[in-house]
């Protein structure tokens, strides 16, 4: 335990014996000076928590000792006991507490009163500094909490921009891919010709779905993924995905049950889009992992509360199984079951982890069972909203997409692959097309030529499509403010999105883009201007 310094000050060599013999004890180191300019430079240089100071002394006495001292920001927190012989009226008492004193004892000295008093003041002290101590501690732990904080903020803002730049250097060359398939697709090809633009259209799809995976988890993690709940035909969303991965499911001579309960309601408010990627996860995932057998799709009501419907989707199959031990690891994010299940049927672990959040963040359950070597069965539950008054949802027929007119679009575009695709399209279009590779030429061009719209890659050297955008606003080219503007972004984040509008962008096309989708847009933006 640390020893307490208690300062004795009396002009008196006795008093100061008498004092030490009361307060001796062995927590505590007690200093001594029968001079009051010694009882300074004592307090100065040690670190006194305690004086006990005689009122009158010669040269200086006790009040003005102690003035002194509480007028001193190194020497003003020590307690001080008033020790006197004067009169014990009030006037003396109030004026030694005035002058910064904690308390008195009166000669000739009780022993008990005054190793009472001193004791309660020495634990006070103790207090006092373990409070101090723990402060000190606490701040310190605050300035580690706000440092880790800035840390953890830098960390996701570099996943962030990471994230955004890994997205927009992959989706870009699988945009071209894509397109190129596309077009492919329309020209003259032998049969097996045909058969390998399919592949290249499979596998450039595949991995455009890793990519989209890792992003929605991306977007989980930074609570900026939205579920957006609408008019919603369960069975419907069933049999699709059913029918979407019904051709795996012949590849390996599996049979893809379904089993819809007759008591489900024909529309419910849902999010279609996150339903259709929980069940193509789980029935995709079964169908991987079993080679002989079945997998089952069964959906049926559990429970109904007025107008609500507990809906359980359950997954079945006869595949390999999951040990008990490995059940709680399946979710977790790039993780299998174990290195033998990832070098048998590969993939990249992240279907059941993206399952797991999204079941979460609708509200619902996941459960799972399984035994090794006979099969799994992976069940989601929820409630949903019977929607009893039905809106007929129009659907856009899809037919051919009309040449324009006089229409004249300036393309910033740095890909080749990407620049040769859409003007490409364009010409297909009739569309008239100048292409510069980055956003200084394409403002440059702007100066000296009109455009009916401008066609904007975000990403590109020398000068960004946003920079190049905002100049534009700010009137670079004077008189072609208002130039309607659409962005090409790889990126799918919200935000991105945000920002591209926000820099003036009249509207963004993700890429891979949708040439109705593109056909749509250059129609509204041509019109309006």
């Amino acid at each position: 335990m640390e020893k307490i310094n208690i300062l004795i000050v009396d002009d008196r060599p006795e008093n100061i014996i008498a004092l030490e013999a009361l307060l001796q004890r062995d927590d505590v180191n007690i200093i001594s000076t029968t001079n009051p300019n010694e009882a300074l430079r004592l307090s100065w240089e040690m670190d006194i928590a305690i004086a006990l100071v005689d009122v009158q002394m010669p040269e200086m006495d006790g009040f003005e000792l102690v003035e002194i001292l509480k007028s001193n920001p190194r020497t003003k927190d020590i307690l001080v006991i008033f020790v006197t012989a004067i009169s014990k009226e009030t006037k003396y008492a109030v004026k030694g507490l005035n002058t910064g004193a904690v308390d008195y004892l009166y000669k000739p000295l009780d022993p008990f009163v005054t190793s009472a008093k001193v004791d309660s003041f020495i634990q006070f002290i103790r207090n006092q500094r373990e409070i101090k101590q723990k402060n000190i501690q606490l701040e310190n732990y605050q300035k580690e909490l706000i440092k880790a904080k800035e840390e953890a903020e830098q960390g996701k803002r570099a996943k962030e921009n990471f994230l955004a730049n890994m997205s927009h250097e992959i989706r870009t060359p699988i945009n071209g891919i894509i397109g190129l398939s596309n077009l492919l697709e329309t020209t003259s090809l032998t049969e097996d010709q045909k058969e390998m633009v399919k592949l290249l259209e499979i596998s450039s799809t595949s991995l455009l779905g890793v990519i989209n995976d890792i992003l929605d988890l991306s977007k989980i993690e930074a609570g900026k993924f939205k579920i957006n709940r609408s008019q919603t035909d369960i069975a419907n969303v069933c049999n699709s995905v059913v029918n979407l991965l019904r051709i795996k499911a012949k590849e390996k001579k599996l049979e893809l049950n379904t089993v819809l309960s007759p008591e489900l309601p024909k529309y419910i408010l849902a999010d279609s889009l996150r339903l259709n990627q929980i069940l193509m996860n789980l029935i995709g995932n079964a169908i991987k992992f079993t080679n002989d057998g079945s997998v089952t799709l069964k959906v049926e009501i559990l429970n109904t509360k007025g107008n609500n419907i507990q809906v359980k989707f359950t997954v079945s199959d006869t595949g390999i199984g999951i040990a008990p031990q490995n059940l709680e690891k399946i979710f977790e994010t790039f993780e299998q079951a174990d290195e033998h299940t990832t070098a048998q049927f590969g993939g990249t672990g992240l279907g059941l982890s993206i399952v797991k959040n999204l079941a979460k963040l609708k509200g619902g359950q996941l459960e799972v069972s399984s035994e090794e070597n006979k099969g799994s069965e992976f069940c989601f539950t929820n409630w949903y909203e019977v929607v009893k008054e039905v809106k007929e949802i129009e659907k856009p027929a899809k037919g051919i997409l009309r040449p324009f007119n006089n229409i004249k679009i300036l393309v910033a575009e740095d890909n080749p692959i990407n620049k040769f695709l859409i003007v490409k399209i364009l010409k297909d279009w009739n569309i008239e097309t100048e292409v510069v590779e980055n956003g200084k030429d394409a403002i440059d061009k702007l100066v000296d030529n009109d455009y009916n719209l401008i066609l904007m890659d975000t990403f590109m050297p020398v000068m960004n499509g946003l920079e190049a955008i905002k100049l534009i606003r700010e009137g670079y080219a004077p008189g072609k403010e208002r130039v309607p503007v659409i962005t090409f972004s790889a990126a799918v984040m919200e935000s991105d999105k945000k920002v591209a509008i926000e820099a003036g962008a009249n509207d963004v096309i993700s890429k891979p883009f949708d040439l109705e989708i593109l056909h749509e847009k250059i129609t509204k933006y041509t019109a309006t201007y």
